[in-house]
Formats: C-alpha cells, structure tokens, sequence
C-alpha cells in the first residue's frame, strides 16, 4: 500500500502516544497490584515489566480491550447470540430460565411467584 510523506509521519507521531498509553495502563496494574494483592493474598510486589506481561497475558487469556465488550449475547447478528435462529434461541432460554436469567417482566407467567 502507498504511503505519502504526510501518512508516513502521522504514522510515526502516533507511535510515542501508543507507547506511552501502554507505559501509562501497565504502571496503574502495577499500582493496583502492588497495592492490593500483597496485602489481601500474601504475593509479592511486581515491576513495572512483570505488570505488562501479566497486561499481555490477560490479553491472550481473555480475549479483552476490543471496544463494546464480549459480544456474545449480541443482537446484531454478531456471535453465538446472533447466529443462533429463533428456536435455539426459545430453547436456551427456556433451559436457564429459573438459574440465572429471570427473563423480563413480560415473559413471567401471572401466577408465577418469583414474579414478585
């Protein structure tokens, strides 16, 4: 792909601000944990590089940092929600419904006590 003059240093003018984001998110997990987990659960302080590794690997473990969220219950036709058709949906929810979906107001039947 071509890239003018112009493109090449907004490219290069971008750069120090995404490495001082990173340096910025990985001193407040550092903070944080140095702050909290020595003295809840008994761990050892972390470096300011131990904070962005555990930062990467959260990454890899988790999937994170995409804007919106997780976006499986998406209605937007967007992950196992949005591909699912209107039975499985039905199903599913009929499967959980009582655990740990109570379903909205207007799916509770009348006479149904945890209505209330």
């Amino acid at each position: 792909m071509y890239m003018n003059r112009h493109g090449r240093w907004r490219v290069i003018r971008f750069i120090p601000f995404v490495v001082l984001i990173m340096v910025l998110v990985a001193a407040l997990v550092m903070q944080l944990w140095n702050w909290l987990l020595p003295e809840l659960f008994g761990l050892h302080s972390i470096s300011l590089a131990q904070a962005f590794g555990l930062l990467v690997l959260s990454k890899i473990l988790f999937g994170g940092w995409r804007a919106g969220g997780h976006r499986w219950f998406s209605h937007g036709g967007h992950g196992v929600w949005g591909r699912m058709t209107d039975e499985e949906r039905e199903k599913f929810r009929e499967k959980f419904r009582g655990r740990c979906w109570h379903g909205d107001e207007h799916d509770q039947k009348p006479n149904d006590p945890s209505a209330t």
